[in-house]
This record gives C-alpha cells, sequence and structure tokens, in this order.
C-alpha cells in the first residue's frame, strides 16, 4: 500500500483512546483498500458476462466471480469481527418498517436461491409492529443467516418470517425465523456453528466457501443487541430453523398495516410449502381469508403438470400466475390463456393484495399486449432513463468505467469527474438531473465536495459511492448534504431503483441512515 501503517506495536505505546481511534482509523482503510479492487474486479466480471461468451467463457467468468465475491465477503466478515471483539460497533436507533426490511433480505438473495432452483418466501405477521432498532444491524443478521440457509441448501427453499414473541406494548420482542429445506445441524454442533471459524463440518469450509464468520458475527450482533440468536430442527420437516429474538422500543404512532383484503377469500395452488405458507401469511396479514375454493386464486407455474408448458387455468375462479424473474415471457402467454394477472416471486404483500383487488372486480380477462406492471413493484419491467444527465465523480479509473458503462447502458447520459474540484467546476458549467459521488477521493473528497454544492445553493440530488459499509461512513454522506448511498460493488438494481428515485421528483426524499 502506498501509505504508511502505524505498527501494533505503535499502537500499544498510545494511551487507549487514540489506540482505539487509530484501530478505527486502521479498519477504515483496510476497508477501502482491500474492497475497491475487489469492487473492480466483481464488477468488471459481471460486465463481461452480459457479452457475447461461448460456454467455457462464460464458465470461467462465472467461476472467476463466484471467487471474487468469496473473498469481499471474507473481507467483509473479517472487518465486522475485528470491530465487534473491540466493542467498537455503534449501533443508531431509527424507525424501521419491518416489512420493508425482510422483502429487502428476500429479495436481494432471490436471484442466488433460484440460479439453485430453490423457493425463496417472506412474510410479517401482523402483530409484528414496527420498531425502533438499527436497520443496518437487523439487515446485516437477517442476511447472514438467510445467505447461510441458501449456501447449505441444496433442494426445496428458504423461507423467512417475523412474529411477536412477548414483550410488552413499548418493547415489544421480535422473532426473526429462517427456514431451510437443508440437511439440519446435528445437535452436537449447534454451539460451534456460532463460534469464530465454526464449521458443522470441517469439510464445509472447502465444500461452501466461507471462513465460519458469518454466525459468530451474527452472535455477537444479537448479543450487543441484547438478543439472542439459536438453530434447531424446522418443526414441520427436514432442515434447519434459525431464531433471532430482541426486544425494541416500539414506534410511536405507527399506522397499521392496511388489511386491504378484508372480505377477499383467496385460494392458493403451489407444490412449496414455502411459497403456500408464505402467500396465505400475506393474504391474511392484508385482511383476507384463504380457502382451497376461492373465487381468486394464486397459482405457481411450477404446479404445472409434467410434460405441460403452463400451469391451467380453473374454469370455476380468476387466476393468478405466480413466477420467478427469469419467467418473465410467459407472462404474455398466460395473459392469453385467460388468466386475470401475475405476481413476481418472492411474492410482495402490497402486489399481492392489489393483484387479488384487481382480480376480483374485474369484468373480463386481460386482453393480450404489452403487461402493465405493479406499479409498486420494480422487478418486472425494465427502467430506462434515456436522456437523463448524470455527472459521474469517481477518481478510481475501473470504478469510473463500470460506473459509465452501467449507467449508460440505462440510456443516461453521462459526464464524467476525477476529483470534488472537478466536480464543481462541472456543475458550473452544465446542470445535471443526478450526480453519483465517490466518497473518497484525493485532494476534494466526496463529502467536502457536497457541503461546497449545497453552499452554493445547487439542489442537485447527490448519491454517495461507498466502498465502504460503516454506519458512520454512510452517516458522514447525509450530514454533508448527499441525498442516498450505494455500496460498491454497484448492483444493477440497486442503480436502477437510485436513478428511479432521484430522477422522479415525486417521489424524492433524502434516505435516512441504515
Amino acid at each position: 500500500m502506498a501509505r504508511k501503517i502505524r505498527s501494533v506495536a505503535d499502537m500499544a505505546k498510545m494511551d487507549a483512546p487514540a489506540a482505539e481511534g487509530a484501530e478505527q482509523q486502521f479498519l477504515r482503510l483496510m476497508s477501502h483498500e482491500m474492497r475497491t479492487p475487489l469492487n473492480g474486479v466483481i464488477g468488471m466480471l459481471g460486465l463481461l458476462q452480459r457479452t457475447r461468451l461461448d460456454g467455457a467463457q462464460r464458465a470461467y467468468a462465472e467461476a472467476a466471480r463466484s471467487s471474487a465475491e468469496h473473498l469481499l465477503g471474507l473481507v467483509n466478515d473479517l472487518l465486522d469481527y475485528a470491530r465487534l471483539e473491540a466493542d467498537r460497533l455503534e449501533f443508531d436507533a431509527a424507525s424501521v418498517d419491518i416489512e420493508t426490511l425482510v422483502r429487502g433480505v428476500a429479495e436481494l438473495l432471490s436471484p442466488k436461491a433460484h440460479d439453485k432452483g430453490l423457493e425463496i418466501a417472506w412474510s410479517v405477521a401482523p402483530e409484528a409492529v414496527d420498531v425502533m432498532a438499527d436497520e443496518g444491524r437487523l439487515r446485516q443478521v437477517l442476511f447472514n443467516l438467510a445467505g447461510n440457509a441458501v449456501k447449505f441448501t441444496e433442494t426445496g427453499g428458504v423461507r423467512i418470517t417475523v412474529e411477536r414473541s412477548g414483550g410488552s406494548i413499548k418493547r415489544p420482542k421480535l422473532a426473526f425465523i429462517v427456514d431451510d429445506t437443508g440437511p439440519g445441524v446435528p445437535v452436537e454442533a449447534r454451539g460451534r456453528i456460532f463460534e469464530e471459524f465454526g464449521h458443522v463440518d470441517s469439510s464445509d469450509a472447502s465444500r461452501f466457501g466461507g471462513a465460519g464468520l458469518g454466525l459468530a458475527v451474527v452472535r455477537k450482533l444479537a448479543d450487543a443487541m441484547g438478543g439472542t440468536v439459536s438453530v434447531g430442527d424446522r418443526p414441520d420437516g427436514p432442515g434447519a430453523r434459525f431464531r433471532f429474538e430482541a426486544a425494541f422500543p416500539a414506534v410511536k404512532g405507527a399506522p397499521e398495516r392496511a388489511l386491504s383484503l378484508a372480505g377477499q377469500t383467496v385460494g392458493v395452488i403451489s407444490p412449496d410449502p414455502f411459497i403456500r405458507a408464505a402467500a396465505a401469511a400475506q393474504i391474511e396479514a392484508s385482511g383476507g381469508t384463504v380457502a382451497a375454493r376461492a373465487p381468486v386464486v394464486l397459482i405457481d407455474h411450477a404446479a404445472r403438470p409434467a410434460g405441460h408448458g403452463m400451469a391451467p387455468r380453473p374454469s370455476d375462479a380468476r387466476a393468478i400466475v405466480l413466477l420467478k424473474p427469469g419467467e418473465r415471457d410467459l407472462i404474455a402467454r398466460y395473459r392469453s390463456a385467460g388468466f386475470h394477472g401475475y405476481l413476481i416471486k418472492p411474492l410482495r404483500r402490497g402486489s399481492l393484495a392489489e393483484r387479488v383487488l384487481a382480480a376480483s372486480g374485474a369484468q373480463q380477462t386481460m386482453q393480450p399486449g404489452p403487461p402493465p406492471p405493479p406499479p409498486e413493484d420494480d422487478r418486472v419491467a425494465l427502467t430506462r432513463f434515456s436522456g437523463i444527465r448524470v455527472l459521474l465523480v469517481e477518481d478510481n479509473p475501473v470504478g469510473a468505467l463500470l460506473a459509465a458503462t452501467l449507467l449508460r447502458r440505462e440510456g443516461c447520459a453521462v459526464e464524467t469527474a476525477a476529483s470534488g474540484r472537478e466536480a464543481l467546476d462541472a456543475l458550473k458549467r452544465a446542470r445535471y438531473d443526478l450526480v453519483f459521488m465517490d466518497m473518497r477521493m484525493p485532494g476534494m473528497d466526496g463529502p467536502s465536495a457536497a457541503r461546497a454544492i449545497r453552499a452554493r445553493g445547487d439542489e442537485t440530488p447527490i448519491v454517495a459511492l461507498t466502498a465502504n459499509a460503516f454506519a458512520e461512513d454512510r452517516r458522514a454522506c447525509l450530514e454533508a448534504g448527499m441525498d442516498d448511498h450505494l455500496v460498491k460493488p454497484l448492483e444493477l438494481e440497486a442503480l436502477r431503483a437510485a436513478l428511479a428515485r432521484w430522477t422522479n421528483r415525486a417521489d424524492r426524499a433524502k434516505v435516512a441512515v441504515a
């Protein structure tokens, strides 16, 4: 590395506060120095995979990307564990929308699950109210538990649920539960897997990848939040159940979740028990009733008979088909067959309720043609942003190439700047719809540039690009006047969501620190 790092001996000579500060600076530096090249590797391999490759080349690129993602996950786990060991992890309590949190984790893991042929589903019980907590740390616990389930499950699926498990009105206790249909965890290994570098079997590290730190991080986070984490057998079948429980202050005056399906009866047909259970839970959480015979039926495409390309439509009910994101090309065929709608898995409760209401009130079946997606479901129709003017401020050439390529593929007109000073000059010369700005740059860094832009009275939305996942880095970008943040390596769906949010004036609302 170009920078000189203080030795451990030097830090030991300092007084305790100074040594702790040096350790945190070291972790922050290591996070940036290690994640930046890894993000570049992962991003460029992603671009390579979207080009024309033969079968062998595609397999090589996929193997390289998988290895890079494995290494990035290891770096993240090591950094998180080091901070937890030093008791330097900060918690920023804010209002947490539990449904949005769980839905986000399920959708983030769904591509990996679906690539393995697994189903992934989620639901939140009505009594599991929104709470005051550190959303980023809750997400980390849930993502590590669910990601672990996806990793070790070969057939079947994974289900994430949240239930109320006691507590008081002011301080409810919530249970975050992850069920899988994997091999389960033997009784003798149930304590060991939450220890540093612990595995069920000594061969797991080589067979599945990972150093065994993910669950150790979960245990330390659970302890820090005053909660518990455990694992046992799944009560209704083979597999494991991971359970994280903790009590949190309830959000005062939080609105109750809409019971938009009150009075509606819905059927669910799926060969997968997790899909059936999650869909039923979402229907009931929306005020509806689940029955075998109903005027509206959700039918999983996976329920089609062997040798048939489509699931049959019932003659005595209006049908909504359930599809994986990769099965979007079947929408038109199901519409032509008389289905009254479709939903993309993992299901969203809002989309489900909307589609059921539309089907129950429809006077005729859907006509063939381009399928209009549910307004709140951005996983169906690819959004294009033709003509959107973007200023990309990034000093790393690989990072700049990756971000600019992704933005241009979305139709954006992109101008680049390599420093905060260049960004200020560019904003003097021209107007932009959106600015993407790296946090760490030589000379004038991202937060300094953002403060200078805001001091001029310029209100152009600014989205921070950061290689770090530390809460203080996210907080710093928002306190400097930025509006949002994206973590590298840039994911296409997250980039599209940021473009949609900040180029639609009606939807703009500065994010809170997660």
